[in-house]
């Protein structure tokens, strides 16, 4: 009988689990077919159509009667007296952690993604698989990337500009480049500034802002010992561009929004404008996100398990990505609790492979 995934999760990171009801072999064949149905019709499901899904032949009293029985332990509901059933969040939760088959990508999708992410610039690698994410599974594909003060850096410059001021580019080691603009009087000469970036860079490279500092604080009572005037000038330029606060925080990459709409469920203007903006404000999102980055595998989250009002109708399939026991990061999409999940769940696990293949490069 087919089970969980491999590889995926559900912790349920914003409520309180609840055990699953015990159902009987048939209860399951039911469900399983009624909730496959709706998947993919998106209406409510009768007993003619579920008898076409089961292996054996079953009756449409009996399948009637199942469908009372899975209807009273709150996996299935009526929305009208003369329809048939949908399931209800618990019904979809039921069908994800027991009864979904699992399918591996296909290997024409495997080879066209891979070329497609592994053929982006290494600092437009996060967008071009948020697009990739959104256009392989028709929801909204989104990366979160890590605030800069937990990136690894990679690389700095410094670039003389007008009025008195340096710009600052530091680049992580996932090719995120992060600017900030330090006045500086008087302003050094190009040439000068390259030279002082050289040095940082001998003090940066590999390292975590935290550990910058700490670098960089025994580095400035060895420049005051040996007089070296020009490393002195570059840790001045650091405290400012690389210790200070930049306010960079952990961002959320979207996708074009423009895969959800051929959902039937985003055809009210104001339904997917609640979803859009609960998108762009982000924060809360991104706190159920950092909750996804301590579990491994796959994690789906339905309605009232993201905390999120306007997303109480979604569902979210996200996983982590980059190193094991570093992920840098999180990946998946969000889309109608009415969701392809065989399909989507191995195609967010794929792009976390591909994401942290592709940055560990």
């Amino acid at each position: 009988m087919p089970g969980r995934p491999p590889g995926v999760s559900f912790p349920g990171v914003t409520r309180e689990r609840t055990d699953l009801p015990t159902l009987n072999e048939r209860e399951r064949s039911v469900l399983r077919a009624m909730v496959t149905a709706h998947l993919g019709e998106a209406a409510p499901i009768g007993s003619a159509t579920i008898a076409a899904l089961l292996p054996t032949r079953v009756s449409s009293a009996t399948i009637r009667a199942t469908l009372v029985d899975l209807t009273e332990k709150g996996l299935a509901e009526q929305p009208h007296a003369s329809a048939g059933r949908v399931p209800t969040e618990s019904g979809l939760r039921f069908f994800i952690d027991e009864l979904l088959d699992h399918r591996e990508v296909a290997a024409y999708d495997r080879r066209t993604l891979s070329y497609e992410v592994h053929a982006a610039e290494i600092d437009s690698v996060v967008p071009v698989a948020a697009d990739l994410l959104s256009e392989s599974t028709r929801q909204l594909g989104f990366i979160a990337v890590p605030s800069v003060e937990s990136v690894v850096l990679q690389h700095v410059s410094l670039v003389r500009l007008a009025a008195e001021s340096v710009l600052v580019l530091l680049v992580s080691a996932t090719g995120t480049t992060y600017r900030r603009v330090v006045h500086c009087d008087p302003i050094p000469e190009q040439r000068e500034l390259e030279r002082m970036a050289s040095l940082l860079n001998e003090r940066v490279v590999g390292r975590t802002l935290q550990q910058v500092r700490d670098v960089l604080a025994r580095d400035a009572r060895a420049a005051r010992e040996l007089a070296d005037r020009l490393l002195s000038r570059a840790i001045e330029l650091a405290k400012e561009a690389l210790l200070a606060d930049g306010g960079v925080g952990a961002d959320l990459v979207v996708a074009t929004r423009l895969a959800l709409l051929d959902q039937p469920e985003f055809r009210d203007p104001r339904r997917v404008r609640g979803l859009f903006e609960a998108v762009e404000t982000k924060e809360g999102l991104l706190e159920v996100l950092d909750q996804v980055l301590e579990e491994p595998g796959v994690s789906v989250l339905l309605g009232g398990e993201v905390g999120e009002p306007a997303l109480r109708s979604c569902a979210l399939v996200a996983t982590r990505y980059g190193d094991s026991l570093t992920p840098l990061g999180v990946l998946g999409v969000i889309g109608p609790a009415r969701m392809d999940y065989a399909r989507v769940i191995p195609l967010v696990e794929y792009f976390s492979h591909l994401v942290t293949e592709k940055l560990s490069a």
